[in-house]
């Protein structure tokens, strides 16, 4: 009893339930006209019951397509019968009660669909009462079969819709709900290569940034110092292992299906950053260090943000910049600790220092990579803000502005200073490389 719309071809099995449900009107009605009231010996039908069968019967396979005229129709041909001398009665009406199931099913509105039946169920209504005489217990039970059969059909063919509404709506939610679950997959699939790479990126960048400056270093001081080659070479092969581990342990969490089976090494963060600064200095950069304000404990997404912020940044001191000096400044504030990175960008080299770093034109053939857009996803991750750009008097500024946590979070050393601060104050002035004071106040 679908609604197969349109005026194309319908496939094979429509036609068959049209033709089923042809017949079978067509069986009643005939059945219907040679029902008596007096309860006399069935006869054959009637001329006048061919023609009510055929007639309302005929327009039975058109009700999707013109509705309201085959329910006219069949309605028609039902209050007929009793001007015919036939009796009026549910069988006869079976192709009115067709088309009202049909109707209430495939109506637009539950207003016009409810009108449209209750205006069959009157027209059978008034045509089977009798005009003349008294109203007998029979006459009035068939009278009721006859006005209550449409309505009956009408609610079921209600209840039939907002069954298939529902499970068409049930059914709509659950392809939404396995596209969102989809479109979250890809998304959380996206940034997981995204974070993968920039990991990746910080790692490889760093470690082989050092490992191509001590290898130039031990190229050029090959036949002049061989003392000092053999010390270059030898942070060269630390500086590979190194590399090497952390290669190893990041490609080993990414091929392992499950969660690790031991816990894995904390990730890297500011109390590193004087192990980090070293290994700059190891690959011929002088790298200054140079704190403001009371350091405070940061958290891990923090913390690693702000060390792979000075790495990155000293990363591309050490490829691209023509000077071979950096400094980095921690400033702490009640509500953020701001990290700055420069270099003068230029100044004299030893010849020694001058082969660690590839020239301007060099430099300047590169394709453009992604140090710049790593830190500033990544600050932008914590809710912090990262600027760079070219510095007036020259050179090149990296700034970055992170959260901190509230100040009652602060843990002190046991004189008064956090560990952080303790350990800047050590990387400014363990090494004679470092510079002093001024140094960093010149950011």
């Amino acid at each position: 009893m679908t609604n197969t719309g349109g005026g194309g071809p319908r496939p094979r099995g429509t036609w068959a339930r049209e033709g089923a449900i042809t017949a079978t009107a067509f069986a009643l009605c005939l059945l219907g006209g040679v029902v008596k009231d007096d309860g006399s010996t069935l006869s054959p039908p009637s001329a006048a019951a061919y023609v009510i069968a055929v007639v309302s019967c005929a327009v039975l396979p058109v009700r999707h397509r013109a509705p309201l005229a085959a329910m006219a129709v069949t309605t028609a041909s039902g209050a007929l019968a009793p001007f015919l001398g036939l009796l009026l009665s549910p069988l006869i009406a079976a192709p009115a009660v067709i088309t009202a199931y049909s109707y209430a099913l495939t109506a637009r509105t539950e207003r016009r669909a409810a009108s449209a039946v209750a205006l069959i169920s009157v027209a059978l209504l008034v045509a089977s009462t009798p005009l003349f005489g008294a109203l007998s217990w029979k006459d009035a039970s068939r009278v009721g079969a006859v006005a209550a059969f449409p309505l009956v059909a009408g609610v079921l063919g209600h209840s039939v819709r907002n069954r298939r509404a529902y499970l068409a709506a049930v059914e709509e939610r659950a392809l939404r709900a396995e596209q969102s679950r989809d479109s979250e997959a890809r998304r959380r699939v996206a940034e997981e290569r995204v974070r993968i790479a920039r990991e990746l990126h910080d790692l490889v960048a760093h470690q082989i940034t050092l490992a191509n400056a001590q290898a130039t270093v031990a190229a050029h001081l090959f036949d002049t110092r061989p003392e000092q080659t053999r010390k270059s070479l030898k942070e060269l092969v630390e500086t590979t292992g190194d590399a090497l581990d952390e290669l190893r342990a990041t490609v080993g969490l990414l091929r392992q299906s499950g969660d690790a089976a031991v816990p894995a090494e904390p990730a890297p963060g500011l109390s590193r950053l004087p192990t980090l600064l070293e290994s700059f200095r190891r690959a011929g950069l002088e790298v200054s260090a140079h704190q403001e304000g009371t350091a405070r404990p940061l958290p891990p997404g923090v913390d690693l943000t702000a060390y792979r912020i000075v790495q990155e940044a000293l990363t591309n001191v050490t490829k691209h910049a023509g000077t071979r000096s950096a400094r980095v400044r921690l400033a702490w504030s009640r509500e953020r600790v701001t990290i700055t990175v420069a270099d003068d960008g230029g100044g004299a080299r030893t010849a020694s220092t001058a082969a660690t770093a590839p020239s301007a034109s060099t430099a300047g053939d590169r394709p453009p990579g992604y140090g710049l857009i790593g830190m500033r996803e990544r600050a932008t991750a914590v809710g912090g803000h990262l600027s760079a750009g070219r510095r007036p008097e020259g050179g090149f500024l990296v700034s970055a502005q992170l959260p901190l946590p509230p100040a009652k979070d602060v843990t002190h050393g046991t004189d008064g200073t956090t560990a952080v601060e303790n350990r800047m104050a050590d990387a400014a002035t363990g090494d004679g490389r470092t510079g002093d004071a001024e140094a960093g106040d010149a950011l």
